[in-house]
């Protein structure tokens, strides 16, 4: 699956590039962190305005990323599908492609998940 894949590719590149990266790029990467936390705003809207800048971006591994946040941190399906809307306005048909990609991932993310949690309970 591509979720897993890119779960297990993402972990592994950024703990590289946190041991052998430079001292800006660590910072960069700690601020990119830190500017998700709690703040004025909760983190859940801050990952869902993540989703919809990284869409209107065209970034498919910041949506992915973004996508499985949001749904760790509760968004459902219809609400998604309602920011991406926002997206796909701000950015216009080059969205669309990255819509798509979207739409399949979260039913991806959703059924590994949902394997996760009866693993679990075994």
């Amino acid at each position: 699956m591509r979720y897993r894949e890119f779960k297990e590719y993402r972990q592994r590149l950024n703990e590289k590039i946190l041991k052998e990266g430079g001292l800006n790029t660590k910072r960069f990467f700690s601020i990119d962190t830190s500017v998700y936390r709690d703040g004025k705003l909760p983190a859940k809207v801050k990952e869902l305005l993540g989703l919809v800048a990284s869409m209107v971006l065209r970034c498919n591994d910041c949506i992915l990323y973004h996508l499985d946040r949001c749904i760790e941190l509760g968004y459902t399906n219809e609400e998604l599908y309602e920011a991406m809307d926002i997206a796909l306005i701000v950015g216009g048909s080059i969205v669309i492609p990255h819509l798509r990609y979207a739409y399949e991932m979260i039913d991806e993310i959703r059924e590994e998940k949902a394997k996760e949690k009866t693993n679990e309970k075994q």
